[in-house]
C-alpha cells in the first residue's frame, strides 16, 4: 500500500452521507457507507486513491463524477446505469464502480477505450468487500494487466444499458 504523508483524510459525518444519498438519489451499499463515515473520505489505496465521495482531497468526488455522467449521457448509447457509483478512476476515462442497488455492492469496471458502450461495462468482483481485500492487497485484475496477462476471467455486466435505458436521466 502507498503510505499516506499527512494521514488518512477525515471520515464523514453520517449527516454528510445522508446529504449525498439524497443527492443521488440512492442509497450507497451499507459497506461503502461504513468507509466514507468510519475511514476516511477517500484519498486512500494503492497507486490510485479511492474518490472522496464529496468535499474531499481527491481531485474528483464520486457524488459529482456520478451526477455529472448521468445528466451528460442521459439519453445516448453511453447512458450511465442509475445506482452505479464510481468509486476511483483508473485513468483513461476508465471508472471502478459500485453497484449501490446490488446485495453484495458488485464491483464493476467501466472501459469505454474500445469504443463499444455495449462492452464497456464488466465485473469486477462479485463484492464490495471482495474488492476491497483485492484492492488493500494490490492484487486485482490491474496487477495482472500491467504484466501483460489476459483478463478474460471478467465477466461482461450485460444489465448496463438496460438500467440506464429503463430508468432515464437523473431525478433532481
Amino acid at each position: 500500500m502507498t503510505p499516506l504523508a499527512s494521514g488518512l483524510p477525515a471520515p464523514l459525518p453520517q449527516s454528510t452521507i445522508d446529504s449525498a444519498e439524497q443527492r443521488l438519489g440512492f442509497g450507497l451499499h451499507p459497506l461503502l457507507a461504513a468507509i466514507y463515515r468510519d475511514l476516511a473520505n477517500g484519498g486512500f489505496g494503492p497507486d490510485y486513491q479511492l474518490l472522496s465521495l464529496t468535499d474531499g482531497p481527491t481531485s474528483e468526488q464520486a457524488v459529482e463524477c456520478y451526477l455529472d455522467v448521468r445528466a451528460g449521457r442521459a439519453g445516448t448509447e453511453w447512458a450511465w446505469p442509475e445506482g452505479v457509483l464510481p468509486i476511483l478512476t483508473w485513468g483513461c476515462g476508465m471508472y471502478a464502480c459500485v453497484d449501490c442497488r446490488s446485495d453484495q455492492g458488485t464491483v464493476l469496471l467501466f472501459e469505454p477505450n474500445p469504443g463499444d458502450p455495449d462492452a464497456a461495462w464488466w465485473i469486477d468482483s462479485p463484492s464490495l468487500a471482495a474488492w476491497f481485500e483485492h484492492y488493500v492487497d494490490d492484487t486485482g485484475w490491474w496487477v495482472k494487466a500491467e504484466k501483460g496477462e489476459d483478463l478474460d476471467d471478467m465477466p461482461p455486466w450485460r444489465e448496463a444499458r438496460n438500467r440506464a435505458v429503463m430508468l432515464g436521466p437523473p431525478r433532481g
